[in-house]
């Protein structure tokens, strides 16, 4: 039996990563050794006239197909060495030849746990998430979007020092 063949997506250029939303957390599950770091990546909903609910999603499985994500109901895949921790940047190679995503604002803790080693789950949502969401709105997003197929995951790890 052969495998089949992914679509091809194109991966989104910058005008569409602007608009993304980005959101980081740690999921401390019983001490600091056990401790999840999360990057979720989203969309608020499409603007008219310049896109559609199709082409925001259809940017949203480009950078999945990029980054290899998978569903959440599968064995979470080993995405590599995608996260860039470079001074006071934090950027996330989403598989685009010459643009990253950067990581705005994550905590000082976040950044230290990331650059310590380990695994930052990458989960992307292709429900729209509007920006400046609170932390229950993203929570709600997030679990909404597992529950009904529309999150892709991985675990990514970090290039500490490099320049983004």
């Amino acid at each position: 039996m052969t495998a089949t063949a992914r679509p091809l997506r194109a991966i989104p250029g910058p005008g569409f990563i602007a608009r993304v939303v980005v959101s980081t957390w740690i999921d401390w599950v019983r001490n600091v050794e056990d401790a999840v770091p999360w990057l979720l990546i989203g969309h608020p909903s499409a603007r008219p006239l310049v896109e559609t609910r199709e082409t925001v999603e259809d940017s949203l499985l480009g950078m999945a197909d990029a980054m290899e994500l998978s569903p959440p109901n599968e064995l979470v895949p080993d995405i590599g060495d995608r996260l860039l921790i470079g001074g006071r940047i934090t950027a996330l190679d989403y598989g685009h030849p010459m643009f990253v995503l950067e990581v705005p604002k994550p905590s000082a803790q976040w950044r230290a746990l990331v650059a310590r080693g380990g695994h930052t789950c990458v989960t992307l949502c292709l429900d729209p998430i509007s920006a400046g969401a609170n932390r229950d709105a993203v929570e709600a997003c997030l679990s909404r979007s597992i529950a009904n197929g529309r999150a892709l995951m991985g675990a990514a790890s970090a290039r500490v020092g490099s320049r983004p």
